[in-house]
């Protein structure tokens, strides 16, 4: 039996990770850490294990010490900073990491850089610019405003979650928000980038991939995001409604920019692309080694690229699934908080319209 170790696994998206992979046609023994001893309460794994923070000093000895411990043959970390933290010194990690290499998370872990890339290799994506000082704020709003209408973008370079995310109309809101999180959070000028406002859809896709070959990938559509009602920014990274979508253009755009990121590429690969004002998917972010939170959607309509991902760390075959489109469009996925999930089919709704 693999003996598969996940980290922040007390999170939704370790726990819909552990969720699928317990769907699998094989058993695992999975164990979970955490920073938090509460959330953790909650995993559905067999052995729970409180660590360091990633970015202090002796993580990597605490890890390897649950690794021996467990006799650990994986490790999956799903959390942005043990990503990275981890593909930094997988040299010093005594069990399977199946990441991207390092030079490839530190680009998809910094938007900018991202975008760079993606725009030099003729990928869309929406204008986007580093705002170093006040007055390169005032500068490139202005550019935005004048080509693209009155809504800018503006958000933090690094973070997961829409952190620091909001759209604005004045320089104003925006030298305020940027303020803000200088006083509150640390991060200020240098930290955010402004980009083009992208009005339409939103899509998710995510694909994985062995040593530059897809093997296979798969989008939708976040319809509704939990807590976006509430939100500054009117949405979270996390849907509460998706529903599975075909559409070449994504598909073409998808696997363009990851060959662009990194011809060689191994692990996970996940796309944010969002419709510009024409109806074309920009894409405005790159999640490497990581899957989306709610990777079990998928795995329950019956392409379990958690269990995938794992197979192919052990050098194992997998079946044979297309490369795009594993799963019919018009599936929905519903999940709200206290309430669980649902998977529904199209048109398959319980409920009667009076």
């Amino acid at each position: 039996m693999k003996r598969i170790l996940v980290t922040g696994a007390g999170g939704s998206a370790s726990i819909n990770f552990i969720k699928s992979l317990r769907m699998a046609p094989e058993k695992f023994y999975i164990v979970g850490s955490d920073i938090n001893r509460f959330y953790i309460e909650l995993s559905p794994v067999d052995k729970k294990y409180i660590l360091p923070r990633a970015v202090e000093e002796g993580y990597i000895d605490k890890l390897n010490e649950l690794i021996h411990r467990e006799s650990i043959d994986m490790v999956h970390p799903q959390p942005d900073i043990e990503v990275r933290i981890i593909s930094d010194n997988r040299e010093k990690i005594d069990a399977i990491t199946r990441l991207p290499n390092k030079r490839t998370v530190h680009i998809c872990q910094d938007k900018f850089e991202t975008f760079k890339i993606l725009n030099q290799a003729g990928i869309p994506v929406p204008e986007t610019y580093l705002i170093k000082s006040e007055k390169d704020l005032e500068r490139y709003m202005s550019d935005l405003q004048e080509k693209h209408g009155k809504k800018v973008w503006l958000r933090a370079v690094r973070g997961a979650g829409s952190r620091a995310a909001l759209p604005v109309t004045t320089v104003e809101h925006a030298r305020m928000w940027i303020d803000y999180w200088k006083t509150n959070k640390g991060i200020g000028y240098g930290d955010f980038i402004v980009s083009q406002y992208l009005p339409g859809k939103e899509f998710a896709w995510q694909s994985i991939w062995d040593n530059g070959e897809l093997i296979t990938s798969q989008a939708r559509e976040r319809v509704e995001y939990l807590f976006g009602h509430i939100m500054p920014s009117g949405q979270t990274s996390t849907p509460s409604l998706a529903v599975t979508v075909h559409r070449d253009d994504i598909n073409e755009i998808g696997t363009r920019a990851i060959k662009a990121i990194d011809p060689n590429a191994t692990g996970i690969f996940c796309v944010d692309m969002k419709e510009d004002e024409n109806g074309i998917p920009r894409i405005t972010e790159i999640n490497a080694g990581r899957f989306f939170t709610t990777s079990n959607f998928f795995s329950e309509v019956g392409c379990n690229m958690p269990y995938y991902h794992v197979k192919l760390a052990f050098g194992e075959k997998i079946p044979k699934i297309p490369k795009y489109n594993p799963i019919p469009a018009g599936y929905y996925w519903v999940r709200v908080v206290d309430g669980g999930h649902k998977l529904i089919k199209s048109n398959d709704f319980e409920s009667i319209v009076l």
